[in-house]
This record gives structure tokens, C-alpha cells and sequence, in this order.
């Protein structure tokens, strides 16, 4: 006998609305910021801080792409795909990963054309001032998306977050390049530091398909929720003979959990019923959006070395 469920529920759709709402934010925060950055770019002449603008472009792209990831993975499970929609969060992160790497290889190319033929760069403290400007914003939202993302356990907000955050990095080193060269004289710093710019998105763009991918292998839980869902099951499941087999993964918001619990053969499917029904509501308690899946078995299928003996 198995049972499964996926809740979807008033504050699933809340969380759905939360996270729609902040994608949409990010995106025209990455439209103010890149306009700053253009500007700061266009009044001092600096490659650097060129390329720094062209970075942002793919900030706009990555919040275009994560509006429209949140929306796909809101869904819910249907004929087609009876476990929903979750994975579309991870694809669009693995893209984001793609249009950072492909704005890496067009920094490249400016850095390089800026060493080979350097140029004096306009000391214009509004300039500067500017994209100081549009660097606390980028800090402060990158915050914002971090923290709600990894709440709402929202993989292309995350990836969106630690994006920007390397973006606050590499702006940072960027105008204290920009600066330095400025002050010796020795122009070539500004394409040098640009370059720098183009390795930090590149080591982000890294980091955001790698963990993209492995949430697209279906990894499990990190190992303290693991051991807590393994104590909740210990805990709630009075009656029972034993629990093994818990099988875990995480799709976007979702989490997957699987196992198999024995009871006594006499026991009524009721009483089975009652069990596995006291132990999902602790599971969602601690988890949040989940698909549980219990395989009850009678005694006889004991294996009296299961993960949960309760």
C-alpha cells in the first residue's frame, strides 16, 4: 500500500506571489542600475567601468530569465508532469550561467583591446560618483534576493543574488583600478582591472551551472535536514514497527520524500491511514512544500536494520 501527496496550499501560492514579486523587482532595479552605469561609463571613458556596464546587461537578462522561471515553476502538477513544474528554476539557472559566461568573453575582448591600445581615462567624480551610487543598490538588493531566496528556497533568485553580488565585487575593484590609473598615469590598469572584471563573472557564471546541475541530478537534502526528517519520523510514527528506505530530493521549492513504513499485520488500514497522516503534517511543519510518499508493509517485510526503528 503507498499514499503520496503534494500540498498546495494558501501559503504555497503566497510564497509563489513572493518570489514573483521580488523577480519582478529585480529586474527593474537591473534596468536603474544599468542606466547608472552607462552613465558613469559614457562620462569617464573608462573600459572598465565599460565593461562593468556590460556585466549589468547580463543582470537584466538573468532577471528576465528568473520572472519567467518563478512563473513556470508556480504551476501546478499536472498530467504532464505529475511532479511539477519545480526543475524549470534550475534550466534557468543553468542559462543565467550561460549569458554570464558569454558577457566573460565580451569583457575579455574590450580588456584586451584596451592593453593593446590604451587610453587616458576622463576624471569625472560624477562619474565615479555614479557608479558608487549604483553599487550600494546592487549591494543592498543582492542582500534582499539572497535572503528571500534562500527562504523561499528559490534557486534563480539565489543564483540572481550571488551574481550581483560578485557584480558589487568587481565594481568595487573595478573604480579603485580606474582610480589608481589615474593617478600614475599608467592607462593600461584600466584595461587590466576590466579583465578582472570579466574572471569574477566568469568563477560566478561557474558556480551557478555547477549547482544548477546537481539540483537537476536529483540530490538529496543536505545532511541536517536528512538527520531532521529522520528524527521527525522516529518521532511520529507511535504504532509502527520500523521506517527504511528514506529516499530524498529537492526540486526548486519542492521537497521529495520517500520511504517505507512497516506496521503489524493485524493493524487496520485506518489505524496505517492515521500514522502516515501524523507523520506528513510534522514533515510539512519542518519542510514546507512537500510531496510525501509512504509505502506501508506489513511486518514481514521488516528489514530490522532500517535508517528510522521505531
Amino acid at each position: 500500500m503507498g499514499r503520496g501527496h503534494m500540498a498546495q496550499d494558501s501559503t504555497s501560492q503566497e510564497s509563489t506571489a513572493r518570489v514573483a514579486r521580488l523577480a519582478l523587482i529585480s529586474l527593474g532595479i537591473g534596468i536603474a542600475v544599468l542606466a547608472l552605469k552607462a552613465i558613469a561609463a559614457w562620462l569617464t571613458g573608462s573600459i572598465a567601468l565599460y565593461s562593468d556596464a556590460l556585466e549589468t546587461v547580463v543582470n537584466v537578462v538573468t532577471a528576465i530569465i528568473a520572472l519567467i522561471a518563478v512563473r513556470f515553476a508556480a504551476r501546478p502538477a499536472d498530467a504532464a508532469l505529475p511532479y511539477g513544474y519545480g526543475k524549470v528554476e534550475y534550466f534557468s539557472a543553468v542559462i543565467i550561467g550561460v549569458f554570464i559566461a558569454l558577457a566573460a568573453l565580451l569583457i575579455f575582448y574590450q580588456a584586451w583591446q584596451g592593453f593593446v591600445t590604451p587610453h587616458a581615462v576622463t576624471p569625472d567624480p560624477i562619474g565615479f560618483g555614479v557608479s558608487v551610487v549604483a553599487t550600494l543598490i546592487n549591494a543592498a538588493w543582492a542582500y534582499v534576493l539572497m535572503r528571500n531566496g534562500t527562504r523561499e528556497r528559490s534557486p534563480s533568485l539565489v543564483a540572481d543574488a550571488r551574481h550581483l553580488f560578485t557584480d558589487v565585487l568587481s565594481t568595487v575593484a573595478v573604480i579603485v583600478g580606474v582610480l589608481l590609473a589615474i593617478v600614475s598615469g599608467y592607462h593600461r590598469l584600466d584595461a587590466i582591472f576590466a579583465g578582472f572584471v570579466g574572471v569574477a563573472i566568469l568563477w560566478s557564471g561557474w558556480h551557478v551551472i555547477r549547482e544548477s546541475v546537481i539540483g537537476l541530478m536529483d540530490v538529496s537534502v543536505d545532511p541536517k535536514r536528512l538527520t531532521q526528517i529522520r528524527e521527525l519520523i522516529a518521532a511520529n510514527a507511535e504504532g509502527a514497527i520500523e521506517a527504511h528506505d528514506i529516499r530524498t530530493r529537492q526540486s526548486g521549492r519542492f521537497t521529495f520524500i520517500e520511504f517505507h513504513l512497516v506496521v503489524a499485520g493485524t493493524m487496520s488500514v485506518e489505524a496505517a491511514h492515521e500514522i502516515c497522516d501524523r507523520i506528513e503534517a510534522k514533515l510539512r511543519e519542518a519542510v514546507g512544500e512537500a510531496q510525501i510518499t509512504i509505502h506501508v508493509e506489513p511486518e514481514e517485510k521488516a528489514k530490522h536494520s532500517g535508517i528510522v526503528v521505531v
